[in-house]
């Protein structure tokens, strides 16, 4: 399970509505050694996710998928390798 497929969420009100869609994908091995060990934290012990930042209701969280484990993560905590794989997408 070396796929992440990432789903960034949040953000501005919401902002683009129903029809945006903010999706990527990364192969964990393509990573840096510490992206690849901070997922791999994130993974393991999803409990010691930190929390978004007071102050930031309009920031993104993204929802990491591995497999068939899905964790949450405030934008602050996400790999930039990983947030940079995000693309914005019209359904």
């Amino acid at each position: 399970m070396d796929r992440l497929k990432i789903e960034r969420v949040g953000g501005f009100a919401g902002f683009g509505g129903p029809h945006l869609k903010s999706r990527g994908e990364v192969t964990l091995s393509d990573l840096s050694p510490a992206d690849q060990q901070t997922m791999e934290q994130l993974f393991a012990d999803p409990g010691k996710i930190p929390a978004a930042h007071p102050g930031q209701a309009d920031a993104f969280t993204y929802k990491i998928t591995r497999g068939a484990r899905t964790i949450e993560v405030p934008e602050h905590a996400v790999p930039a390798a990983v947030r940079n794989s995000v693309k914005d997408v019209l359904e």
